[in-house]
């Protein structure tokens, strides 16, 4: 699950990491309000107005509707109105949302953390996520902060450091030392990032975090060290945990398929694919999408009904795959184990019923208890619906329909 840069911010700062102060905003005069309010806590009266959208690059992203950035500057109370006024409600479009953009429903107002005058600011990256290869978290770092990781790993890679930290003991002394050294910082700097690294490090642990970004991490002329921006992402699997994250999720940033998929309790990602799928297991699932690159196709989805798919949840999947416009034949790959493939043969030919007015082809693949019964009722059904036993089967027909 993804959370906005405020709220990242929030939940950081909740574990000591020193943080860019802000207030979120809905509307212009909240925003003018904001900036009002960070004034008069003694900040800085020059304020950052920051698009709130689960995308990357909104300082180089546009508004649609209005040409504006997506991270702006403000000098006064009045210009922060008027430009909080030209990204709300707009569309912003970056190099991580695709053309179609996102709309901004809210704006973060912060402070200017750049001292006027400081001829020594220092932006670097750090982030935190898991290397599944080693089996352990990861901490990365570089002194070139601002930019995007993956242009610094491809054009510089040797000024990416890397710290592997053993979960048997966690993050060590000397290795939040290795870092900041490697880093280049020196003195007060040298501490303040230690403690700095210490307290993102233990924000990750303690929320259950799969990745954290924070790009741009700033040292300033007088040796403090915070987090300007903060990407989190936080483990779907352990949100039960976390009942305080879990009210953070905005679910006007996701897929709308993906949000009705999940309240039914079914898997569903939405892909760039032309064919449809739906299968009962995650492992099927990887090898059916496979199934479909091989007959010359692209999958539009992952869908997993689940061990114990019935008439309900495969009404269901059809109907969430149908949404996507893309979609120009479905695969349907059932492993009878649980469930008997007759009863998800009639469970597919009443939710086909039930749906009507489909005009692609539907190919359902049965293998498992009770498969040839199940064959029988979908070839029997008059729909059009096409059977298949084996996967070449079902590969040959998923191809004809392309």
């Amino acid at each position: 699950m993804n959370i906005h840069e405020y709220q990242a911010k929030e939940v950081l700062k909740s574990f000591g990491v020193r943080i860019q102060e802000g207030y979120v905003a809905n509307s212009p005069k909240e925003a003018k309000d904001a900036a009002l309010k960070l004034s008069k806590n003694g900040n800085s009266d020059i304020f950052v107005i920051k698009a709130q959208i689960h995308a990357g690059g909104r300082g180089k992203g546009t508004i649609k509707e209005t040409g504006s950035n997506g991270v702006v500057i403000a000098k006064n109370f009045d210009e922060v109105e008027e430009k909080a006024k030209n990204i709300l409600n707009g569309t912003l479009v970056t190099h991580q949302t695709g053309p179609s953009g996102k709309t901004v429903n809210k704006v973060l107002i912060a402070e200017d953390v750049y001292y006027p005058g400081d001829e020594d600011p220092k932006e670097f990256y750090l982030g935190i996520l898991l290397d599944r290869v080693k089996g352990c978290n990861v901490i990365m770092a570089s002194s070139e902060g601002g930019m995007d990781i993956e242009t610094v790993a491809e054009e510089t890679p040797e000024k990416i450091i890397k710290e592997w930290i053993n979960p048997n003991v966690g993050l060590q002394a000397f290795q939040a030392r290795k870092i900041a050294f490697a880093l280049g910082l020196k003195g007060q700097g040298l501490k303040e990032m230690i403690s700095f690294i210490f307290s993102l490090y233990k924000a990750y642990e303690s929320i259950d975090s799969s990745m954290f970004e924070i790009n741009p991490v700033l040292k300033t002329s007088d040796n403090k060290i915070l987090a300007v921006d903060a990407k989190v992402n936080i483990d779907d699997n352990a949100l039960f945990r976390h009942k305080n994250i879990e009210e953070l999720r905005d679910l006007s940033e996701e897929d709308p398929a993906e949000v009705e998929a999940n309240k039914v309790g079914l898997s569903y990602v939405k892909l760039d694919g032309n064919v449809g799928c739906m299968v009962n297991g995650a492992g099927l699932a990887m090898a059916t999408m496979d199934i479909i690159k091989l007959s010359g196709g692209d999958p539009a989805n992952f869908l997993d009904v689940g061990g114990n798919a019935s008439a309900e949840t495969v009404e269901t999947g059809f109907r969430i795959i149908l949404k996507d416009k893309n979609v120009k034949g479905i695969l349907l790959n059932i492993f009878g184990g649980i469930v008997r493939c007759d009863r998800v043969a009639k469970g597919v030919v009443k939710a086909y019923k039930n749906i009507g007015n489909i005009d692609i082809p539907i190919i359902v693949r049965l293998q498992g208890t009770n498969s040839e019964e199940g064959a029988k009722i979908i070839d029997n059904s008059g729909l059009k619906v096409f059977s298949a036993i084996t996967l070449k089967e079902a590969a040959e027909k998923v191809n004809e329909i392309l």
